[in-house]
């Protein structure tokens, strides 16, 4: 049997990367590999597998069973490389200008690599508090994999006193990020033919009574003066918006369908709700009206995820050991989001901070640099001694 006991962190990363777990596929093998690499150490891994049964995921406890510990959290899943241009195989990671390339390098099998790494670190010193490693499924689609887990998570072990979710920072506290909420819709119209428009009902056209409420909510939102927390924010404010829409038949008939998603973004101060609950409430007010024409005409819709915003903590525990140990005392908060909202809604202490630049993730050519990677280990490793006090 394969001993993985003595892998370093850049063999983690290259034995994960191989692993191609987009979203819209099982990370069964990446699990089942990672559990393996636990039991090779002696450490007992707890799954948590979603309603197909095909993604799980993955937890552990590494030292005594206490309260007051510290989870190093990521995500296994990656964004598809479909369409677009690399240069170098996607799948495997490749080193060169002092950069190392493929899909997750940056977001965020890097930091997972390194969390990995952080297990034999841990059990060569005499621990007073548990590390606890955590990683999670379909982040990427709107991270609906790390609830259940975090909620296995306060179900089976010790409550840890700081979670720290890696995402590339630059191995900054990053201690806010934005909430969001999407809201799937879909506009059933009357087909007839265009020149008997009165006696149709167009999903398309319906759909543009969406929009202009999109627009008009932007409107108001950029007339209210931001919080404080939400201040820090670039913008400093909520955002309404429509990525794609897809309607219509031809152009002589009026639209019996029309889809769209509505997306809602909200700096820490805010709360999207706040904006989602009016849209639902517009669509209700549309439907009636839509089925008062017709009654096969009308409108569905229903929240596809929502993410909580992580705030900005007084005294937290997690915030204050990654400045403690990086010296840094910039406030910084960030646009997009986060599992660390999950995990700070379940009452534990949270901050982001992980190596590399969010600029890379996503892209073809992902890249993390080397010198980020290796000053992202030896943080852990000064994270992980802290255990031991």
């Amino acid at each position: 049997m394969l001993d993985r006991s003595d892998l370093s962190a850049r063999a983690i990363l290259d034995r994960l990367v191989a692993f191609p777990t987009v979203s819209r596929d099982s990370n069964l093998d990446l699990i089942d590999w990672v559990e393996g690499y636990l039991a090779d150490h002696g450490v007992t891994a707890r799954r948590v597998y979603d309603a197909t049964g095909t993604k799980a995921a993955l937890y552990a406890n590494v030292g005594p069973e206490v309260e007051g510990g510290l989870v190093l959290s990521g995500h296994t899943d990656v964004v598809p490389v479909d369409g677009q241009d690399w240069s170098t195989d996607p799948w495997t990671v490749t080193e060169k200008d002092g950069k190392l390339f493929g899909r997750g390098c940056v977001d965020m099998k890097g930091f997972d690599a390194l969390a990995l790494a952080m297990v034999p670190h841990a059990l060569a010193l005499d621990l007073k508090r548990p590390l606890q490693i955590a990683l999670s499924y379909d982040e990427e689609v709107g991270c609906v994999g790390a609830p259940p887990m975090i909620d296995d998570m306060v179900a089976h072990l010790p409550r840890a006193a700081a979670a720290v979710i890696g995402e590339p920072t630059g191995l900054r506290a990053v201690t806010g990020h934005n909430a969001s909420v999407m809201v799937d819709i879909h506009v059933k119209g009357y087909e007839v033919h265009s020149s008997k428009l009165p006696e149709g009902v167009s999903a398309v056209h319906e759909a543009g009574r969406i929009l202009q409420w999109v627009n008009d909510r932007n409107d108001l939102i950029r007339s209210e003066t931001p919080d404080a927390v939400s201040a820090l924010f670039d913008p400093p404010h909520a955002t309404v918006h429509v990525g794609q829409i897809h309607g219509g038949t031809a152009h002589n008939i009026t639209a019996k369908d029309c889809r769209l998603a509505v997306g809602v973004r909200a700096p820490a101060g805010d709360d999207p709700d706040r904006h989602a609950a009016p849209l639902e409430a517009f669509l209700a007010e549309l439907d009636a009206a839509m089925k008062a024409r017709h009654p096969n005409a009308g409108i569905t819709w229903s929240r596809s995820f929502g993410v909580p915003g992580l705030k900005p903590e007084t005294d937290g525990a997690a915030e204050a050991l990654v400045r403690r140990l990086t010296g840094d005392n910039g406030t910084h908060v960030v646009t997009y989001g986060t599992e660390a909202g999950q995990f700070q809604e379940r009452g534990y202490s949270a901050v982001v901070c992980g190596p590399g630049d969010i600029a890379q993730a996503h892209q073809p050519d992902e890249w993390i640099s080397v010198a980020q990677f290796e000053a992202g280990e030896a943080l852990l490793r000064r994270m992980v001694a802290t255990l031991a006090e």
